[in-house]
């Protein structure tokens, strides 16, 4: 690593667990498609009012994780590129083209003229280079965009409308990491802000809304841009957005959300969960689903434990789940029983279903093999120590516990004891990087194969003490490819490795699932399982 990525590789840890706090915070991505019935042109105006679980306490896209306020502030900022969520390809939004070097090392956007922020200034090739150069300044909020800058050697204006970004090794993750919000940009004067000041007053971007009004805890209102001209390649309207205004409720009750919803109160709400799915259906309201990319959830577990070293246990762990049973009781209907470590809705999937079906037997032959004997109280047991599992987790989603309950039951019945140890958000990220659990429950959402690179790399955090490897050989090649046929082969290896070795136990998907009134139309989602406004109209 250069000497940069040194500085930056103890982020790498708060990186990756943030991430994994974030989508537990909200267990929420979303789904596609239109949400409306029956036909009519789109019009313009009117306000949308949306009911989410929480509130992140902040307004600043580039140092929000938690899904639930990315809904909101998304909306605020544009983005180097889009990603189009049904074949995962780049294309063009506030640059209009780019150029990658062979070794994935430089990346340089030709901007589009004409663009200006809410408050009146130009995008040029200096304000992107403001922003990139003050990421690293953010603080311990912004490190999922610290994240897909680690390792920039320096951003220069080439011209006024062409900017490059250069990293000190190669980096095939930036292009993507440029689509979302985390790296979507700021004007110059927000830039120049702390980010204490970014996440309580907001920012100004240049996109389809501003943010109007932001009450921790209570709600975020933002209104049109008035003039706005220069959209995303994939979205189907030109110009300005239809609706006028947006708000954003904070109602953690999720029974709450599902009332105000069928009582017209809201038009649109988060986090519907199978306790809710059945009052939403058959009125004027249609469920949204889409499984969030990336890791998906599962068992991270510690794998320095002195019994998760053997592979043999780390295997029979992985086998004793019944995945598909968890997905049909606790998540919303049409869960998906994980497939691989990533979901399918990532780029460069790979289908391992055979590897991870439930089998109990096979997982009872091998912890035999590796000499754990099965004590009178059903518990196996070696040179006197009991085979136990402790697993951390968060209650900030309702599914976390009745799912690891679950796990709980299906371990017992294979001879493993399994703890269940409820940590407070702030805990979980500090216990994560301490190496000082068994196993951790959560997942990672990103519309990048990479993900697999930042969260099970021995180079970077490696919070999951996974032993060097052709792991990493993998990971690190398909950083640095800009071959797409190459990666996806580089991709599925590690994908392999990840589940034949059982470093860490895929359970389900995550999936999102809104409630929508018809009356809302084309309210569409990005690539990453969260919601795009521009084009939603209300008729």
């Amino acid at each position: 690593m250069t000497a940069l990525s040194d500085v930056r590789t103890s982020r790498w840890a708060a990186l990756t667990a943030l991430v994994t706090t974030s989508v537990l915070l909200t267990a929420c991505g979303s789904g596609g498609g239109d949400s409306g019935s029956g036909s009519g042109q789109p019009k313009s105006g009117g306000t949308l009012t949306f009911a989410v679980g929480s509130d992140a306490g902040c307004v600043d896209p580039q140092q929000v994780a938690s899904n639930e306020t990315i809904y909101s502030v998304r909306q605020i900022v544009d983005s180097l590129t889009d990603q189009d969520p049904r074949t995962g390809k780049i294309v063009p939004w506030l640059a209009k083209s780019w150029d990658v070097s062979s070794d994935a090392t430089t990346f340089t956007f030709h901007l589009r003229s004409g663009v200006t922020f809410s408050d009146g200034s130009k995008l040029t090739a200096q304000v992107v280079k403001d922003n990139f150069d003050a990421v690293p300044k953010l603080g311990a909020l912004g490190t999922l965009a610290e994240g897909y800058l680690s390792g920039v050697r320096g951003t220069t204006v080439v011209d006024p409308l062409t900017v490059k970004v250069t990293f000190s090794q190669p980096n095939a993750q930036f292009l993507q990491a440029t689509s979302t919000h985390s790296l979507g940009i700021e004007s110059s004067a927000s830039v120049k802000k702390t980010p204490q000041q970014k996440c309580s007053d907001g920012v100004i971007g240049s996109g389809p809304f501003v943010l109007k009004q932001y009450v921790q805890n209570q709600s975020v209102t933002l209104a049109k841009r008035t003039g706005y001209a220069w959209g995303s390649s994939l979205w189907s309207k030109k110009g300005e957005a239809y609706l006028d205004k947006l708000v954003f409720k904070v109602v953690p009750e999720a029974g709450v959300r599902a009332g105000s919803l069928q009582s017209g109160q809201v038009d649109a709400i988060s986090s519907v969960g199978r306790a809710n799915e059945a009052a939403l259906k058959g009125g004027q309201v249609s469920l949204q689903r889409r499984a969030n990319p990336g890791v998906v959830f599962g068992l991270g577990l510690n794998n320095s434990r002195p019994a998760l070293k053997d592979a043999g246990v780390r295997q029979a762990i992985l086998l004793a789940v019944d995945r598909q049973q968890i997905a049909d009781t606790v998540f919303p209907t049409g869960t998906q029983a994980a497939t691989s470590v990533l979901a399918h809705t990532t780029p460069d999937y790979t289908s391992l279903a055979p590897d991870l079906t439930s089998a109990a037997a096979k997982a009872k032959s091998l912890l035999d093999a590796a000499g754990w004997k099965t004590g009178s109280d059903g518990i196996r047991a070696k040179d006197g120590k009991k085979l136990g599992l402790t697993i951390d987790w968060i209650p900030n989603a309702g599914t976390n516990q009745p799912a690891l309950e679950l796990i709980q039951q299906q371990l017992k019945a294979v001879g493993v004891q399994v703890t269940l140890k409820q940590l407070q958000v702030t805990q979980f990220a500090p216990t994560l990087q301490s190496g000082d659990y068994d196993a951790a429950w959560g997942n990672v959402t990103r519309a990048d194969p990479d993900i697999l690179r930042s969260s099970f790399s021995t180079r970077l955090a490696n919070f999951y003490r996974v032993p060097a490897s052709g792991l990493d050989t993998a990971l690190t090649a398909q950083a640095a490819t800009t071959d797409t046929a190459r990666r996806k082969q580089l991709i599925a290896q590690a994908q392999q490795l990840i589940v034949r070795n059982a470093y860490y136990v895929p359970i389900v998907e995550l999936q999102t699932q809104l409630g929508v009134s018809k009356k809302v139309h084309d309210l569409t989602f990005d690539a990453s399982s969260r919601i795009q406004l521009h084009d939603t109209w209300i008729g």
